[in-house]
Order: structure tokens, then C-alpha cells, then sequence
């Protein structure tokens, strides 16, 4: 199983305060929703880094801002407002999501957290009505948050990973998972898809956060990705050219 890898990956969470009762998430996966949201979060409700997650054996990334390094996995959270956001930013493939997600779970365990939300974008085939955000949730989860019926639920399919792994521990557990999905096109960062999150979570926990500023730069890139189809489209007027047998 973790043949492509140096020896068994493990993760370990270190955390500087107790975290709240409720875990936020966002990941790094296909269109980056879920980080640009949990990201926008984080700079928005001006929470303090507060812990990490450190991952063993997997190819080391270390990002930065401003000239100082940073943990590629962070915890965020502020003594005033009872969530804590997690910024995932080293991608995990889908084989060691259940490995991260135990070691999640061990953590929310050990410090008595309720609930965890997750953020997530999906590349499902969708029109314009299916710019929306979905849910998939334990149902203690749904009677305390989604009772209002205002976020619909996602039809059927199959989860995975560490989204698989939360709602499965949430299943045979008291910790109440929710898990709100989005479509998300090709290009990254989807910032609509972002913003749809961003939306809900703050629907969903009162946060009080103004989605403002993501909402003109999610303009901005669509702009940005229409100005650049015109383009390609006045340089191929017929579509793409298959140079390679001229």
C-alpha cells in the first residue's frame, strides 16, 4: 500500500491551546475550494495560528509568506469565537487520507471536540443550477445544523479518503460530521466554488464573516478566464488545430 513511499507515512497534531468544540477544514485537492475557503477564513475573522500537523514520510513542502516559513498543515482559532480552522495545504493522496484522518480524530477525541465541518470542491458534471453548495452529514449533525432545509442534500455516490474516514468515525460515534460539497471547474483556484463555502459556513455558524472581498476577486478570475477563452478563440477561430500530422 505504501509501496511509493520511503516507509509508512504517519501524522502527528501539536496544539498550543485546547480547541474549540467545533473543527473546520479545508483541504488541498482538485479546484482548492475548500483551502481558498478555509484560507479566506482565517484572514478574514483574524484567528492566530495555533498549532500543526506534522506529516512523516511524505515529500516535505514548506510554504511561506513574506519571507517566513510556515507549517504546511495549520490550526487556527481565536479565545472569543468557539471554532478552529484547519489549513491543509500539503496535499495528501487519497490512499493516506484515512491516515490523517485517524490522527484528526485521535486529536478532536482526546480534546472533547463535538463536531468537525469539512469544505470540499468536487469535479462533478453539473449546469448552472448546480452552483450550489451540498451536504452530506451524520444525522445529529443535520438535526443540530441543516434543520432549516435551506442547504439541499447530495443525491448518492461514493466518499473516500479522509472525507469517507470522518463521516465513518461520525457514524459510530458521537462526533457529529458535516461535509459541505461544491462543484469546482478545472482551473485553480475555483474562487466561486471558494466563495459558495465561505457562504455556507457562515450560514451555517454565524460567523459574521464578509464575503465581500472574495466575491470581487472571484469576479476578477472569471474575468480573467473569459478574457483568455476570447483570446484563444480569435487565435483558433475553428477550435484547436491538430498540428502534429501537418
Amino acid at each position: 500500500m505504501f509501496g511509493l513511499f520511503r516507509h509508512a507515512p504517519s501524522f502527528d497534531v501539536t496544539h498550543d491551546t485546547a480547541p474549540s468544540d467545533t473543527l473546520i477544514t479545508g483541504f488541498s485537492a482538485y479546484g482548492l475550494a475548500g483551502l481558498t475557503a478555509v484560507d479566506y477564513l482565517v484572514d478574514h475573522l483574524e484567528l492566530e495560528e495555533t498549532g500543526y500537523i506534522r506529516a512523516d514520510g511524505l515529500p516535505s513542502i514548506t510554504p511561506f509568506e513574506k519571507g517566513r516559513p510556515r507549517h504546511p498543515t495549520r490550526l487556527y482559532s481565536r479565545e472569543d469565537l468557539d471554532v478552529t480552522v484547519l489549513v491543509g495545504e500539503q496535499f495528501v493522496p487519497s490512499v493516506l487520507g484515512e491516515t490523517l484522518a485517524m490522527a484528526i480524530l485521535e486529536w478532536t477525541e482526546e480534546n472533547d471536540v463535538t463536531e468537525i465541518a469539512v469544505l470540499a470542491g468536487a469535479p462533478v458534471p453539473h449546469g448552472p443550477e448546480g452552483h450550489r453548495t451540498f451536504y452530506i452529514a451524520t444525522e445529529d449533525y443535520r438535526e443540530r445544523r441543516l434543520a432549516d432545509g435551506s442547504i439541499p442534500a447530495m443525491e448518492a455516490g461514493f466518499l473516500d479518503g479522509l472525507n469517507a474516514a470522518f463521516l465513518e468515525r461520525g457514524m459510530d460515534s458521537t462526533l457529529g460530521v458535516g461535509l459541505f460539497v461544491t462543484p469546482v471547474h478545472a482551473q485553480a483556484p475555483d474562487v466561486d466554488a471558494a466563495l459558495r463555502l465561505v457562504e455556507t459556513v457562515d450560514d451555517v455558524y454565524d460567523l459574521g464573516v464578509d464575503a465581500g472581498p472574495l466575491k470581487a476577486f472571484a469576479a476578477e478570475i472569471r474575468q480573467h478566464y473569459e478574457d483568455l477563452a476570447a483570446r484563444i478563440e480569435e487565435r483558433e477561430p475553428d477550435g484547436w488545430s491538430d498540428r502534429m500530422y501537418m
